[in-house]
């Protein structure tokens, strides 16, 4: 099959599977593009990229090659950080005429560490409609390989890319570290070395998952304490190089014997624990005992987890 026939099956694929839905006009699409693997790309995304009437974009050169993969022909708009605010009047004017017009960053979702969160607000802000076409995301897939978010913890935290250097990039690593869930760094190959030597030294004993080069053809996926990561970028020139996102696994709960909770907190929050949903205890106890949250959640899920171990031994015993 020619490479044109191949472009015009995928075109038809996605309208027979998305084109029920309205795509209507006056309308900014925005739309997650692939991070990696070109396979990831939505029939969705493909059917609303053939209907729309131009694409502003992070970068023409990028998207321009997307396009001729898929098979389009479309008009570009450069939208970047450093034209965002100036580039929206373009993008304004063609939705005031009644036309769509899609919103791409290079790879991923767009105003997800990527350019488009200043264009979504002043199209919205000017009475406009702003669709988002979901899809891949670093964030999200590096979270789902390392397997470290609970359906009962607190989420995660996404920090994205730290500052380049100085107190500021050591302030929002500190910060980083701090946080009582899971949460994914995105660094850039020229200083992941550096990022991987200060965390050996800062968290020696958390568990990191590195994600390098995520869906494409050399991806890599490793969870490893801190300490050894300066060893495992040593030991293959490889590893440092491409795309990274690191998922800082959350720090290891209290003991159940670690006296920071004064007894008529944890008195209260046994209560609490014992008949109601850990978060809603949780909740409770720190608003009418006034002690953090963190601190809170950290005992209550060590009692859990210890209750669940002894329950274990019990059942092994048996």
């Amino acid at each position: 099959m020619s490479a044109s026939s191949a472009s015009l099956s995928l075109l038809q694929a996605a309208a027979t599977a998305a084109g029920a839905q309205q795509y209507p006009a006056a309308t900014l699409y925005v739309v997650a593009s692939p991070i990696g693997n070109l396979a990831d790309f939505s029939l969705r995304a493909v059917h609303a990229l053939s209907l729309v009437n131009a694409v502003a974009c992070e970068d023409t050169r990028v998207t321009a090659g997307l396009l001729r993969h898929l098979g389009l022909d479309k008009p570009l708009i450069a939208v970047h950080e450093h034209n965002e605010q100036s580039a929206t009047e373009k993008v304004l004017a063609r939705l005031a005429q009644g036309e769509r017009v899609a919103y791409l960053s290079d790879a991923g979702t767009p105003a997800v560490s990527d350019p488009g969160a200043v264009l979504a607000h002043l199209v919205r802000a000017a009475g406009h409609r702003v669709l988002p076409l979901p899809g891949p995301s670093a964030v999200v897939t590096a979270l789902s390989a390392a397997g470290c978010v609970s359906a009962a913890g607190p989420g995660f935290h996404f920090a994205g890319f730290l500052p380049a250097k100085g107190q500021d990039r050591e302030t929002g690593l500190q910060a980083a570290l701090a946080q009582p869930c899971p949460t994914v760094l995105f660094e850039a190959p020229h200083r992941i070395e550096s990022l991987a030597d200060r965390l050996a030294e800062l968290a020696p004993d958390r568990p990191v998952t590195v994600c390098r080069e995520l869906t494409k053809q050399f991806e890599q996926i490793d969870t490893l304490p801190a300490l050894q990561l300066p060893a495992w970028f040593a030991a293959d020139a490889q590893r440092r190089k491409g795309e990274f996102a690191l998922v800082l696994h959350a720090p290891a709960p209290a003991r159940v014997d670690d006296p920071g909770l004064p007894p008529e907190v944890e008195r209260a929050l046994r209560v609490l624990t014992r008949d109601l949903p850990l978060k809603q205890a949780v909740a409770l106890a720190s608003e009418l005992t006034g002690a953090p949250r963190n601190a809170l959640y950290e005992q209550a899920l060590a009692w859990r987890q210890a209750a669940q171990q002894t329950g274990d031994d019990e059942d092994a015993a048996g």
